[in-house]
């Protein structure tokens, strides 16, 4: 008899752990609200319920009889997840430690208290005054406190436009609360892991390119990014402490971070996800660059069963990746004129092409990018001058 694996959410992100399941033989069933997402036709069984519905998800699961449920690239699918997995004795993460991974204020205080490197950061309720912040050293960063993709972020270089940045978060926001921190400096990454039985395992360090000040929001990611190996050994370090702070036990994490290099490479934890990354990096770039299958190990801890570990250098490091893989996604018209170059390109091979939506609309956060392309080749020198810049 198949096994029955639960999937949250059914948009074209959550597509490629629907195939893999199906791929692996089993039994997919998939809940989110009905909009015509490409999962609901992907999936050998669709209920339509929303993915905050987790009471509900949980007595329909309770119901079919399901050997493992997860999710990938989505906090607010995550605490469903964790929820239903608990509830009928499942393998996941704890409730508690999904709080404190798609809650910035409880995630902030835990890294402080253990001493994880982490931004100054403050807490902003609907009761707090603007005197709370007076604290903060200018640059600020001002988003909500459970939010992702980007949504409702602002840097602040003075506090001019304080509270209209603050009203924006919060309105983004779930909970209502909002963070405000001091701006880390440096190049951003981030750092995928698998866990098992409370081991982590690192997989790659990816090197982000964003749209700066004062959105940040991504353009762009490549896998492996250029780094020495003491520069890695340390991300994977600070990544694996933080992830045991956190509570995180059994599946993907993704964990974003910045490195001042004019700063004695000092590391700051910008924040992490007890799930795989979104914009494609734990679904296709993971996969692409070192040949490990991310979602099939994704799905087998779900199911209670060990994943394949990665092999590991003698520092605990991951061994670098054999390819180089690249996501960029589309702003503009040069976003198409790289495409069109790179389709001519012999040294690369051009993996996906997404859809590209009209444009013409405002990009805002994520979820309002008009596309993306995924590309890879043997050497990242090859694919470095199709990244946006």
């Amino acid at each position: 008899m198949k096994k029955k694996i639960a999937i949250i959410g059914a948009s074209h992100f959550q597509s490629p752990l629907i195939l893999k399941a199906k791929e692996m033989g089993l039994e997919t069933h998939t809940f989110a609200w009905a909009c015509g997402d490409i999962g609901e036709t992907q999936s050998d069984f669709f209920y339509p319920i929303s993915i905050v519905e987790k009471e509900q998800i949980a007595e329909k699961c309770q119901e079919i009889g399901i050997d493992g449920i997860c999710s990938i690239a989505s906090d607010l699918a995550n605490i469903t997840v964790s929820y239903v997995a608990n509830e009928l004795g499942l393998t996941a993460n704890s409730v508690e430690t999904v709080a404190a991974t798609t809650n910035k204020s409880i995630m902030r205080s835990i890294l402080l208290e253990n001493q994880d490197p982490s931004p100054k950061s403050i807490t902003f309720s609907t009761k707090d005054s603007l005197d709370k912040l007076d604290s903060l050293t200018y640059p600020i960063i001002v988003k909500p406190s459970d939010r992702s993709g980007s949504r409702g972020i602002t840097k602040l270089s003075d506090p001019n436009g304080l509270e209209d940045a603050i009203k924006q978060a919060r309105n983004e926001s779930f909970n209502g609360n909002v963070m405000v921190e001091e701006f880390a400096g440096g190049e951003e990454f981030s750092v995928e892991f698998i866990s098992w039985q409370g081991n982590h395992y690192p997989l790659a360090i990816t090197k982000k390119y964003t749209s700066g000040s004062p959105r940040f929001i991504e353009t762009g990611h490549i896998i492996p990014a250029s780094l020495d190996q003491s520069t890695r050994s340390r991300l994977f370090k600070t990544v694996a402490s933080a992830l045991t702070h956190l509570g995180v036990v059994n599946g993907a994490s993704h964990s974003e971070l910045k490195i001042d290099f004019n700063d004695e490479e000092t590391i700051s934890i910008i924040e992490i996800g007890s799930r795989m990354g979104g914009d494609c990096i734990g679904s296709d770039l993971v996969v692409q660059a070192t040949g490990y299958d991310f979602l099939e190990n994704v799905i087998k801890v779900a199911l209670g069963e060990q994943p394949e570990l990665p092999n590991l250098m003698e520092d605990g490091s991951a061994q670098p990746a054999s390819h180089a893989a690249c996501i960029r996604f589309i702003f503009d018209d040069q976003d198409l004129i790289a495409l069109e170059q790179l389709r001519q390109d012999k040294e690369l091979e051009l993996v996906f092409e997404s859809p590209i939506m009209p444009m013409n609309q405002t990009i805002v956060d994520s979820s309002t990018r008009y596309g993306y392309y995924i590309f890879k080749s043997d050497s990242a020198d090859v694919l470095l001058p199709y990244l946006p810049h």
